[in-house]
C-alpha cells in the first residue's frame, strides 16, 4: 500500500499528459493517413511556408504535388495540415520558388534533415542511393579475395 502511495506521489502529471496527448496525435494521424492510402515513414518532422516569397496564387505546384492533400490553398495563402504531411519533400521539390517551403524531418536512423529547395533533395537522394549500392556491393564482394576470385582472368601461358 505505501509503495502505491510512492509512485502516485512521484509521477509526474505534465509528463502523464504529454505522453497521452502524443498518443493521441500519433493516434489521429494514423487514421488520416490510413484513410488517404500513404505509408508513414518520418514519425517527426515539420514544415512551414515562407508566406513572404510564396507565388500560391500564381502557380500552385505544391498542392498539385502533395501525395497527402496536406498543403490547400485558403485565402490568399498556402495552409498546411500538419496531421496528413508525411515529408517526402515532393513539395519541395516542385516548388519554383527555392527557400520558401522549409521541411525538417527525422530519420530511423536519428539522422537529422532540413529541405529548402530542390538540390537538397535530389542530393540527400544520391547520397543515400550511394550508400545502398556501397552495401550491395559489400554483401556480393566482401573484400579483395572475393573480388579476385570472381572477376579474374586467366593468364595465358606460351
Amino acid at each position: 500500500m505505501a509503495e502505491k502511495q510512492k509512485q502516485k506521489a512521484n509521477m509526474d502529471i505534465y509528463k502523464l499528459l504529454l505522453e497521452t496527448s502524443k498518443k493521441r496525435k500519433r493516434t489521429r494521424r494514423e487514421q488520416l493517413l490510413k484513410s488517404v492510402g500513404v505509408k508513414d515513414f518520418f514519425e517527426e518532422g515539420s514544415i512551414k511556408v515562407d508566406m513572404k516569397t510564396c507565388k500560391g496564387i500564381e502557380c500552385k505546384l505544391c498542392i498539385k504535388a502533395c501525395p497527402t492533400s496536406a498543403l490547400y490553398w485558403k485565402t490568399g495563402e498556402i495552409g498546411i495540415t500538419e496531421e496528413l504531411c508525411v515529408y517526402c519533400t515532393s513539395c519541395v521539390l516542385n516548388c519554383m520558388v527555392d527557400n520558401c517551403i522549409e521541411i525538417r524531418r527525422k530519420r530511423v536512423d536519428g539522422e537529422n534533415e532540413r529541405f529548402s529547395n530542390p538540390s537538397d533533395v535530389l542530393k540527400s537522394c544520391q547520397r543515400l542511393a550511394a550508400a545502398r549500392r556501397m552495401n550491395v556491393v559489400k554483401d556480393i564482394l566482401p573484400d579483395e579475395e572475393a573480388f579476385l576470385n570472381r572477376y579474374r582472368r586467366p593468364r595465358f601461358e606460351f
